[in-house]
């Protein structure tokens, strides 16, 4: 809810000698200040609360409080609350200074001030947007882009980026107001017409979606009144679960080929490794520590790409197989310091951006040897680091292992999760057990 009040600006002093007086405006985290047309002295000032004070003070008084009364009274009428909106309201108070021709600044809120955004700038371009609005798209999306930055998930937060940018070329730098059920369904019709696909629509909805669930905790908007997502409403086009996984066939060529090149080999040894490993990330593998070796056992914590509850996160152990030893030792670094990397990918002192951008161009690196060598195989899926994931829950399944246990290996919170990665395995096994029922047939 916002809240009003007024104040001796005494950081101002007029030629007077006195200071002007200001009705302050403040929502959430934001406040404006708009300077009326009176001037007092501090000592003046006091002697408004006094309860004998002349004429003239007293004259002061009442226009003062009729001020604030018709702000508040504006303020009641308004839901949501806007700045833009307030001053269009008020403009008819003829004590206070409101300027119409132009729609003010809003500085979009962050949760840490202090934080350096500048080795960011270049690459998130909504920093130089302007911002008009306190619920326009660009502020309420930049508010989330530097939270996320702040928590070191680069990825994600030009994830955010690209899905505002979309919005924005929609419809310009609509508020969060304007985007309603119409609004979203135009936006999908837009998309598809430009030869994307519903798939796409969903990874620029997605974040929407937790912008508007953002801002109705903030107060910004309400939600039975402004959410246009839901059942009834506007739902968002799910992803194709696609078959991922790959048959133990094809796994076993992918083990026992030989590269012809160093690149190949470095990507196959760092693909088999995520494999092998729980399905691991590649981040997580290139954040891997020698201090999370610990005997037997690769013991780490998942760096979450998606927002987590991190009292949610367990930490993944994982056996340290022959296999996986092997690549250590071939491929790890020589300095085997608690505080070093397992991987000569990273270095230490790097900022966050610039692990992105190594672990970005890693992910490429291991995606282009694996292309390579399952096109030398004769293998028709398209082979990448998730696939790794994949084939490892597929893998166990089909050795009778529990989705219980999968859950746990690949640090899922949600046994939902767990069940999406092994959801077309189980329609081949049906597929399969059908056939057995006639197995007596010649």
């Amino acid at each position: 809810m916002a809240s009003v009040s007024i104040f001796l600006d005494t950081r101002r002093i007029k030629k007077s000698k006195k200071h002007p007086i200001k009705l302050r405006v403040i929502h959430n985290r934001g406040a404006k200040e708009y300077s009326t047309i009176f001037e007092l002295s501090e000592v003046d000032f006091k002697k408004l609360s006094a309860p004998r004070i002349s004429e003239s003070l007293l004259e002061i008084k009442r226009k003062l409080q009729e001020v604030t009364a018709t702000a508040e009274a504006v303020l009641q009428g308004m839901d949501p609350f806007s700045f833009s909106e307030f001053e269009r309201a008020y403009v008819g108070n003829g004590f206070v200074k409101v300027k119409l021709h132009k729609d003010p600044e809003i500085k979009p809120v962050s949760v840490n001030d202090e934080f350096d955004y500048t080795p960011y700038l270049k690459r998130f371009t909504i920093f130089k947007d302007t911002h008009a609005s306190e619920t326009g798209l660009s502020v309420v999306f930049l508010a989330y882009i530097k939270k996320l930055l702040q928590q070191g998930r680069t990825g994600s937060a030009i994830n955010y980026q690209r899905s505002y940018r979309s919005l924005k070329a929609f419809k310009g730098n609509s508020t969060l107001q304007e985007v309603t059920v119409s609004y979203l369904y135009q936006y999908e019709r837009w998309m598809l017409e430009r030869g994307n696909s519903k798939t796409s629509v969903g990874i620029v909805l997605r974040p929407l979606r937790s912008i508007f669930n953002e801002a109705i905790e903030d107060g910004l908007v309400k939600r039975e009144k402004h959410y246009p997502f839901g059942r009834r409403k506007y739902q968002i086009p799910a992803s194709r679960n696609l078959k991922k996984a790959l048959t133990q066939e094809e796994l076993k060529k992918i083990y026992y080929f030989e590269p012809n090149a160093e690149k190949q080999a470095v990507g196959k040894a760092y693909w088999l490794f995520c494999y092998l490993a729980n399905g691991m990330n590649v981040k997580d593998m290139i954040l891997l520590k020698w201090k999370n070796i610990q005997g037997e056992y690769l013991i780490f914590e998942r760096f979450k790409t998606e927002k987590s509850t991190r009292a949610d996160q367990k930490p993944i152990t994982v056996y340290l197989s022959e296999d996986l030893w092997q690549i250590i030792n071939t491929y790890g670094n020589s300095s085997r310091k608690p505080n070093d990397y397992v991987f000569p990918i990273l270095k230490n002192n790097l900022d966050q951006l610039q692990q992105f951008n190594i672990l970005h161009q890693t992910r490429k690196d291991i995606n282009k040897a694996m292309g390579e060598i399952s096109r030398n195989l004769g293998i028709e899926k398209k082979v990448t680091t998730i696939v790794t994931r994949h084939s490892f829950s597929t893998q166990l399944k089909r050795a009778g292992v529990s989705t219980e246990f999968i859950q746990e290996a690949l640090g899922h919170t949600d046994k939902k999760t767990t069940e999406n990665y092994l959801d077309s395995f189980e329609k081949e096994v049906k597929k399969e057990y059908a056939s057995k029922l006639t197995a007596f047939k010649q």
